[in-house]
């Protein structure tokens, strides 16, 4: 199969190229000028069953274009495309401003959900992202040496009521919660500019006599009716890094429908930091 690859920023579109390549299948790259990394145009130097071709993020046309001229009847999406940058940056070309002048709601769900519409009119199925990615899925259960104590269980509780709230109404995933307060919600600024808004906000406490418990619970969860074929949530190395930046001593997944990505490492520097990581079932 030739599959088209919608890459996004980050070590997503990566993996999955390295997936779909592993199973035989031929890749065509759309890569997106404003967030794609320039490694992809060194990952198709070093491989004949990758071509690259570099669009920005308006140029829906071009996007059809490219993917039926190369024979592509499949396309998945991989890698975050920032939201701020969905709808303030961009110049949309015909399609995309009458896909956009349609819109009932500004969100990204509305958004990408049209586009894969028009995809699909063009003869091009989008796929779930997590198509070749199934190993990665968080699975059930504490993944850390350490398990959430009391006062993080009760966080927890607390920010699931939350944040399955927030992601009811497409406005975001995450929630920070420290001793059953909200402390910070995302948006469109994603979630690691969250995590980090809520480390500063409980930082700019730290001078004042307080009994509000200051360690923090990030709690991430995927849409009531998540579409799989795009905005999956995803965790790595990084989000512990921001997490132990923030002061952040615990997070909690949604299993089955939460991308890992470099899990041991990701596990390690958890372990190393003291953080607890747990994934459940919604």
């Amino acid at each position: 199969m030739k599959l088209g690859l919608i890459a996004g920023n980050g070590r997503f579109p990566f993996l999955l190229l390295d997936a779909a390549r592993a199973e035989g299948h031929s890749v065509v790259v759309a890569a997106i000028k404003e967030e794609t990394d320039e490694e992809m145009d060194r990952r198709a130097a070093a491989d004949t069953g990758v071509t690259v071709h570099w669009l920005s993020l308006g140029e829906l046309s071009r996007l059809i274009e490219t993917f039926q001229e190369a024979g592509v009847s499949k396309a998945v999406m991989a890698g975050q495309v920032r939201h701020k940058q969905i709808f303030s940056s961009i110049r949309p070309d015909w399609r995309l401003a009458k896909l956009l002048l349609n819109l009932r709601m500004r969100s990204t769900d509305a958004l990408l959900g049209a586009v894969a519409k028009v995809l699909a009119d063009e003869g091009i199925e989008l796929i779930s992202s997590t198509t070749f990615l199934e190993p990665l899925l968080a699975t059930d259960g504490v993944l850390t040496q350490r398990a959430p104590d009391e006062e993080e269980r009760r966080n927890i509780a607390y920010g699931l009521g939350v944040a399955n709230s927030l992601a009811a109404f497409d406005i975001g995933q995450t929630v920070v919660i420290a001793a059953q307060a909200c402390v910070a919600v995302e948006a469109m600024e994603g979630t690691d500019a969250a995590i980090e808004r809520a480390g500063r906000i409980m930082h700019s406490f730290e001078d004042a006599p307080s009994t509000l418990e200051r360690r923090l619970t990030v709690v991430k969860v995927a849409k009531p009716n998540q579409d799989m074929r795009f905005d999956v949530p995803v965790i790595g190395v990084s989000t512990i890094e921001i997490m132990i930046r923030a002061g952040a001593t615990c997070l909690s997944v949604e299993s089955g429908r939460t991308l890992l990505f470099d899990r041991e490492a990701f596990v390690a520097r958890a372990n190393n930091a003291g953080v607890t990581i747990v994934a459940a079932p919604r």
